[in-house]
C-alpha cells in the first residue's frame, strides 16, 4: 500500500535550496505544502514551478510555523523538512518501506547529519529529529522557541537527514549570535535567571562536553572549531541574560 505523506516546509529567501529541497521529497511524497514568510527573493517562483503549494504566513518561530501548515496539508502523515535539508538515500528507502496505515506509531525520527560547507561534523551526529508524524495524534509545540513534536510514540529510524546549515565558519559564528540573542531573551521571558557564575559554567561545560564527552578532541579540527562556537555561545546566552537583569528589560 502506498503512503499517502505531504511534506510540510517554512521558508524565507530560500532560492539557494528550495529547488534541492522540494526534489528530495518528492521521492516520497504526494503532495509538498511551502509555508513562506514573505520572501523577496524567488522561493514561491521555484516552489510553484515544481508543483508545490505555497500559502504565506507571517513568521510564527519554528515550532509555530510548522504546526502553521499542519491543518492546510492534503493528508495526515507530514513530512516536517527545513528547506536546508535534504533525505539521504537511506531515508527515502526507510520511509518507502514504512507501511503508515498498519503502523503503531505516531511519529518517526531520523539521525541528522550536520555540514558546515562541505564538511560533515561528526561531532553533532547523530542529532536526532522527530520529522514524519501523524497530525491526528500528534504536533508541533508552539511554546517559546521550541520546534519539536509532542509525542513519546516514536519509531527511530536508521535513516539520515542530510542538514547543510552553514556555508562556511563565518555565516555559522554570525547565525550565531542571533540564536544566542533569542534564546537568552526567551529564557529571561520564561523567568529564567542567570548568576554571575553561569556563563563560566554553561560555557566550560559546553566545551567539555563536546570535546571530551563526546570524543570531539579526537575529531579533528572541525570539531575543535564547532565545540569553541558552541562554548561561547553558551557563555553568551547566560552573559546577556545577566545584562537583561542588570538593565531590568526585556
Amino acid at each position: 500500500m502506498k503512503n499517502k505523506i505531504t511534506a510540510n516546509i517554512i521558508t524565507l529567501n530560500e532560492e539557494k535550496h528550495i529547488r534541492s529541497v522540494i526534489e528530495s521529497v518528492m521521492e516520497v511524497c504526494d503532495e509538498v505544502l511551502v509555508v513562506d514568510s514573505f520572501s523577496s527573493d524567488k522561493t514561491k517562483e521555484i516552489a510553484l514551478s515544481l508543483g508545490a503549494k505555497v500559502v504565506e504566513q507571517a513568521y510564527l518561530g519554528d515550532g509555530g510555523q510548522k504546526a502553521f501548515g499542519a491543518p492546510l496539508a492534503k493528508y495526515d502523515w507530514i513530512l516536517s523538512i527545513d528547506a536546508d535539508e535534504r533525505l539521504d538515500e537511506n531515508a527515502i528507502r526507510a520511509i518507502k518501506e514504512l507501511d503508515l496505515e498498519a503502523t503503531t506509531y505516531d511519529a518517526f525520527s531520523f539521525a541528522r547529519k550536520t555540514f558546515v560547507g562541505e564538511k560533515f561534523i561528526k561531532l553533532w551526529y547523530p542529532d536526532r529529529v522527530t520529522r514524519l508524524y501523524n497530525r491526528k495524534n500528534c504536533a508541533f509545540s508552539t511554546i517559546g522557541g521550541h520546534a519539536k513534536v509532542e509525542t513519546t510514540n516514536v519509531k527511530a529510524l536508521q535513516a539520515d537527514m542530510l542538514h547543510y546549515s552553514y556555508e562556511d565558519y563565518s555565516q555559522m559564528i554570525k547565525t550565531s549570535h542571533k540564536f544566542i540573542t533569542r534564546g537568552a531573551r526567551l529564557a529571561f521571558e520564561d523567568g529564567k535567571r542567570a548568576s554571575k557564575f553561569d556563563p563560566i559554567v554553561h560555557g566550560m561545560g559546553a566545551l567539555f562536553k563536546a570535546l571530551i564527552l563526546k570524543r570531539g578532541v579526537f575529531h579533528g579540527v572541525d570539531a575543535w572549531n564547532v565545540a569553541i562556537i558552541s562554548a561561547f555561545s553558551s557563555y553568551m546566552k547566560y552573559a546577556i541574560m545577566l545584562e537583561m537583569q542588570e538593565n531590568k528589560k526585556v
